[in-house]
């Protein structure tokens, strides 16, 4: 046991809920918004902008045509399971080889194609870890190992993984459908609570391809942690705290969560007032890319997320027109609500005590 604990530790091998549940979720995010984000807005900008370069086919692959930003989705897979391989610091060789993994298992995975490059992932990139530099050919071994840990455990795993997760993404989009106020408050609290977190809210939706109203509602959850944060924060961090919170992430806020506990309050129960608003009221729905649905006014990438989803279904006769309700909606929903009542919520507390002066700083 002793020598299998210290061939982990020279291998920097941790098993650990931070390492997978925090460090891999949370870089999978980013080679998310590398790729399929940002592959979704260059076309959304392309099209509604017209804008040739956007538009024009790149290459031509199996009488499929690829414009820049098809290229980047195209990509998605290859982009999540290197950036999972770098946050569990993958030697260079173990780290290259998880672009062919990254591929196998979201292609296998299907519309659930994030966990399944997740969960395979992180196996393949201990395994191309564990043999690195052991044998006098590691040129040779170590991509050979993770590229064979990697697409066997995608052809086991990914499609069953893939399907899960769908199964799981449907499961809590029919109840948001069926109770839309009463998932709306889950859904909102849970999602933006995860956005604040250490983990990866944009993840996690990604993976049970979270869209329709159950997308609303954690977009709202989201931009309830985000701009509230933000704006009961103004006094303490000024306009950097603003724009760091507000476009940026709530996230920078975890510090003072740990310090003082009640400071999270507002931002969650203004979570449990938008979230059901967007939901019964507004009728918020994201039908964009389903990772759209857990990053709230970041980048405003929800916010894009949003409107290529009004795109989509016009384009396709699901719906008539953008309307100003539309815009109404996701505009109070995205930035006015959350500016408004976490403030009136954080008053009380300070009324109460509950919180001070300082306990929102930044550091």
């Amino acid at each position: 046991m002793n020598k299998i604990k210290a061939f982990l530790k020279r291998k920097d091998i941790e098993i650990s809920l931070k390492r997978y549940g925090i460090d891999a979720l949370g870089a999978m995010a980013q080679g998310l918004f590398c790729s399929l984000l940002i592959g979704t807005i260059l076309n959304t900008l392309g099209s509604q902008f017209h804008i040739g370069i956007l538009t024009a086919a790149v290459v031509t692959i199996n009488e499929t045509d690829y414009t820049i930003g098809a290229m980047a989705i195209a990509m998605s897979g290859p982009a999540m399971a290197v950036a999972i391989g770098h946050a569990l610091k993958c030697p260079p060789l173990a780290l290259f080889s998880l672009i062919t993994v990254g591929f196998a298992a979201n292609a296998l995975g299907g519309a659930g194609g994030p966990l399944a490059v997740l969960f395979v992932s992180i196996f393949a990139a201990e395994a191309g870890k564990a043999i690195s530099k052991e044998t006098k050919i590691d040129i040779l071994v170590t991509p050979l190992v993770t590229i064979g840990v990697g697409v066997a455990l995608a052809a086991w795993w990914a499609p069953g993984l893939g399907a899960a997760a769908m199964k799981v993404g449907n499961l809590i989009m029919w109840a948001t459908d069926l109770q839309p106020f009463w998932m709306g408050i889950v859904v909102s609290v849970l999602v933006g609570a995860a956005l604040t977190l250490p983990i990866s809210s944009a993840a996690i939706c990604a993976a049970f391809g979270l869209t329709g109203l159950a997308g609303g509602a954690a977009l709202a959850g989201c931009c309830a942690q985000m701009i509230g944060f933000a704006v009961i924060s103004f006094r303490e961090n000024r306009w950097g705290g603003l724009i760091s919170q507000g476009i940026g992430t709530s996230m920078l806020q975890m510090g003072n969560i740990v310090r003082n506990p009640r400071v999270w309050i507002a931002p969650l129960l203004t979570s449990a007032i938008t979230g059901p608003i967007a939901t019964c009221l507004f009728k918020l729905k994201m039908n964009g890319p389903p990772v759209s649905s857990g990053m709230g006014t970041c980048g405003l990438v929800g916010q894009i997320g949003v409107y290529t989803g009004w795109v989509n279904d016009v384009s396709a006769g699901l719906k008539a027109a953008v309307t100003a309700w539309d815009w109404a909606g996701l505009l109070l929903i995205s930035f006015i609500l959350p500016a408004v009542i976490c403030p009136l919520i954080h008053l009380v507390l300070r009324r109460l005590g509950w919180v001070k002066d300082g306990d929102l700083k930044l550091q």
